[in-house]
């Protein structure tokens, strides 16, 4: 790639008392072979300021600390804020990078000006020859639920064909800057899950694709800032399925989801929490319903 096709990438990482993996994240760009980026670090408000350390040991890199957890949008969007790049590449704290990547990621840019967002093939740090993501399904519009294609096969190279697919990943994606000038950036309202796919839903409507590049590689350490069944996640994951839903879909398709809701994801998830003795999970579950009611679907705050 010449010179002239090099444009500036800013990578925005969120870091939130994990700055020992936030440091193994930033070592791993000193593997990249595209040079034409900056690194731009948003500290949420994490319990020790790691402004000195930073300074110190990675003083070219860009550190912004928030006064108060702004989650995974807000954290995100301080980092657009401040970002020079004609690309944002949204990247999590947790991952590492492969040297060709922010190459390969440019490429569906640079061949089709339709594509608003491309997110790398993904797989599993702990376990480096398993996927977790080569591309999504669409949500389905009964039940709210989709998943990532390939998601902890083994990668024989069956999921290396790249195209368009409905969503980016949040965990990885490269957005060009005319899409959050035109889309707006992350929906604050959604702090953490399920925010890249109202995004992404948003970018599609607006007319720009969305595409999966598996020539791109990163690795993920997933949930290391949150745990898979923690009871703030049983709030976020509720609270935003209903959200994204109330957001994306039609009348129709929202009416047929509230039956699926009521009758089959209310019952189910309350038995299990029960069953479980998970009564602070249970009680979260609720939260998010009824944050729901009383929440307009539009608003940002």
């Amino acid at each position: 790639m010449s010179i002239v096709q090099e444009p500036l990438i800013s990578i925005i990482i969120l870091n939130y008392n994990q700055l020992k993996v936030t440091c193994e994240f930033i070592e791993s760009t000193k593997l990249l072979s595209y040079k034409n980026y900056e690194i731009i670090l948003v500290d949420n408000a994490s319990t020790e300021n790691p402004t000195s350390f930073i300074s110190a040991n990675y003083p070219d890199v860009k550190l912004i600390v928030n006064t108060k957890n702004l989650g995974f949008t807000g954290g995100n969007n301080v980092g657009i804020q401040a970002a020079k790049g004609d690309y944002y590449f949204i990247v999590n704290n947790d991952t590492e990078v492969t040297t060709d990547l922010l190459e390969r990621l440019l490429e569906p840019f640079l061949s089709d000006n339709t594509v608003g967002m491309v997110s790398p093939k993904i797989r599993y740090f702990s376990n480096p020859t398993l996927i977790q993501y080569a591309g999504f399904t669409e949500v389905n519009p009964f039940t709210g639920r989709n998943k990532p294609i390939g998601g902890k096969e083994e990668d024989n190279g069956q999921h290396d064909t790249p195209g368009y697919t409905p969503y980016a990943h949040g965990a990885a994606m490269l957005v060009k800057k005319e899409v959050v000038e035109k889309v707006g950036m992350f929906p604050d309202i959604f702090f953490i899950y399920y925010e890249e796919l109202d995004w992404s839903a948003h970018t599609r409507r607006a007319g720009y694709k969305i595409y999966y590049q598996p020539k791109a590689l990163i690795y993920h350490k997933e949930s290391i800032t949150m745990g898979k069944e923690s009871a703030l996640k049983a709030y976020y994951h509720n609270r935003n399925r209903i959200l994204f839903m109330r957001r994306n879909t039609s009348s129709l398709q929202f009416t047929f989801f509230f039956i699926f809701l009521t009758f089959v994801i209310i019952p189910k998830t309350s038995l299990v929490y029960l069953v479980k003795g998970k009564m602070t999970h249970l009680k979260n579950f609720f939260r998010g319903l009824i944050w729901n009611v009383k929440t307009p679907k539009y608003s940002n705050s």
